[in-house]
């Protein structure tokens, strides 16, 4: 047992709060200057109270940005891949608890496997299947001679093609398959009670009733854990959006802040920039706090 120590007690609290200023103050200067007229953003030295014009610099930022179109592709995208990987890992965790097939803990290690290979790893083969989301289907025929064999006998070539960029679907679909899902929904699944699952077989139920009726409602907590992490990961999304889209029809938030910024010959709007970063932030930091109770209790506790 650790015993109380006044001495230990001020240096612990002296970290955190080292800590917490460091990571809050360029936060605080950020919001500083998102107040200030373009006039003061140069003044040395930087003024720490803040000015009354952050509505203004709101108001251009969303208008210079064009946020109108870019948010609603934002919460559009990211509603997409939060729904998405909260049911692809709730129903993967589902059949490896509670199916008995073949080489289960080789598709769960696969799985788990992935977590080592982010999106940055296999963005070139990810980009070249969302340019072409038929070109495993061409490869086939090609390699097995029927392209060949078709073309010989009807004269038509196969060319096969369907692309995605610059979709809803090229922007979301590669980023919705999770591990981290998959493994906490199996880790708490492997805790409920084998009992359950045996009455529930009992009164006739299926797959699926057991399912709707009995693991989804215990779930809610999880459910709402994860929906926050994916939703944050899915908003601050910025180099897949900036790859598989070309027009600013489907870019999002992110891509449009960068867009904000002058090239080097121009003079930078910094208030209006920052104003602008903060209208990207507000969107996950309202949902970390309206969530925060369902986040910590997914993480912790369980409905049973």
């Amino acid at each position: 047992m650790i015993e109380k120590s006044p001495i230990l007690n001020f240096v612990t609290h002296a970290i955190l709060l080292a800590a917490a200023f460091a990571m809050c103050f360029p936060i605080y200067v950020s919001l500083i200057t998102a107040t200030m007229p373009f006039e003061r953003v140069a003044e040395v030295p930087k003024p720490l109270w803040p000015s009354d014009q952050l509505l203004v610099n709101m108001a251009a930022a969303w208008k210079k940005g064009a946020f109108s179109t870019l948010f609603m592709n934002s919460i559009i995208s990211t509603l997409i891949i939060t729904v998405g990987k909260i049911v692809i890992a709730m129903i993967t965790a589902f059949a490896l608890v509670y199916f008995r097939f073949r080489f289960r803990a080789l598709a769960f290690w696969m799985i788990f496997i992935t977590l080592m290979l982010p999106l940055e790893v296999r963005i070139v083969p990810t980009y070249e299947i969302v340019s072409n989301v038929l070109l495993p289907i061409q490869r086939i025929l090609e390699w097995t001679g029927l392209a060949w064999l078709i073309q010989t006998l009807s004269g038509v070539r196969v060319v096969l093609k369907l692309s995605l960029i610059n979709t809803y679907l090229g922007l979301t679909l590669p980023l919705i398959a999770t591990a981290t899902g998959t493994f906490l929904f199996r880790q708490f699944f492997l805790t409920i009670p084998d009992e359950l699952a045996e009455a529930s077989k009992m009164d006739g139920s299926g797959a699926l009733r057991f399912f709707w009726d009995i693991l989804l409602p215990l779930s809610r907590t999880n459910i709402a854990a994860l929906a926050v992490i994916m939703f944050v990961f899915g908003w601050n999304q910025y180099l897949w959006p900036l790859l598989v889209t070309t027009g600013p029809e489907y870019r999002t938030l992110t891509i449009g802040l960068t867009a904000m910024q002058p090239g080097s010959d121009a003079t930078a709007d910094w208030n209006v920039i920052l104003a602008g970063a903060l209208l990207v932030m507000m969107p996950p930091v309202l949902v970390v706090v309206l969530a925060q109770r369902w986040f910590v209790k997914g993480l912790v506790n369980t409905d049973k």
